[in-house]
């Protein structure tokens, strides 16, 4: 792939189920493809990459689909070194189409062409920006990259009295789950004092720059303790389930947990979650934490996965 930009080699629709035709060009619409049978549905445009045909080719003893045969509706050269995922993007002109899934449940149509090949490895998209596109236009290449905003808040380790551990603490946890899920992310993380002024700058700036703030310290109710003060006005949307179930979880073996007034939610276009500053409540925290974020990521762009 040159510079991220990808060939496209066909566009096809149909006005029916099954497999699609050429087109001399097709008109993305906030629905979908004007005049294509998916318009409107939670998959609407269908990308397939030439070296899977090349693959089913080499498997198929020379058979060679004609375009839109396996019912995508844009094929694409171009995409062999690299591997597509959801929330990824492409480009074309003013077009915008985001990635909702790779892969879907298979249909009984696909045997014709043998090892269910659109199902398995097509790219579906919806679009976030209209335009047209046609055989022979470029499309870039758009990896989403997550990124994560870690804040601790701590008067002495702000200072270098002592060695922040609630930090790193919660970094340890969001590299596992991001490597895990094979996302691309990036990580950035500040050690303020407990400052009123300076959590609410650093969280304006940062609820439509980051997927995700986590923030460690001033959850109780001693006098420095105002992180959920300063967060709870500035939420769009609460999330208390999570919260509250730690607090029991982790109360009734230590009812100190139940004293944390930590909150999550969403601020602009951030989840947020408020986390107590020891260790061991981290590790607590962040172990329920991750069941949930990546399914939180498609409830908040309003993918349906199911």
């Amino acid at each position: 792939m040159e510079n991220n930009r990808v060939k496209i080699l066909s566009v096809n629709l149909s006005d029916k189920r099954g497999r699609k035709y050429s087109a001399k060009k097709i008109i993305l619409n906030k629905s979908g493809i004007e005049g294509d049978v998916h318009s409107g549905t939670i998959r609407p445009v269908s990308i397939f990459a030439k070296h899977h045909q090349d693959k089913f080719v080499s498997l198929s003893k020379g058979r060679i689909p004609e375009y839109g045969e396996f019912a995508e509706n844009i094929t694409v050269d171009g995409l062999e070194e690299v591997e597509v995922k959801a929330f990824d993007k492409f480009v074309s002109g003013r077009c915008v189409l985001e990635v909702v899934k790779v892969g879907k449940p298979f249909h009984d149509r696909f045997r014709e062409l043998g090892n269910y090949v659109m199902p398995r490895v097509g790219i579906f998209c919806r679009v976030l920006s209209e335009g047209s596109i046609a055989a022979g236009d470029k499309m870039t290449f758009v990896p989403k990259v997550f990124k994560i905003l870690i804040i601790t808040l701590s008067d002495r380790a702000s200072r270098g009295v002592y060695e922040d551990l609630s930090g790193p603490t919660v970094k340890g946890w969001v590299e596992k789950l991001f490597d895990k899920k094979n996302k691309r992310f990036e990580i950035n993380t500040h050690i303020i004092p407990d400052d009123k002024d300076k959590l609410s700058e650093l969280l304006l700036d940062g609820q439509n720059n980051y997927d995700v703030i986590i923030t460690t310290g001033g959850t109780g109710i001693g006098p420095h303790d105002f992180t959920v003060d300063v967060v709870k006005p500035m939420l769009d949307k609460e999330i208390p389930g999570i919260m509250e179930m730690i607090r029991m979880k982790y109360g009734m073996e230590k009812p100190n947990a139940y004293l944390s007034r930590g909150v999550a939610g969403v601020i602009g276009k951030s989840l947020i979650y408020t986390l107590p500053g020891s260790v061991k409540a981290v590790n607590e925290y962040m172990t329920e934490i991750v069941k949930t974020l990546d399914h939180l990521f498609y409830m908040q762009h309003g993918i349906d996965i199911h």
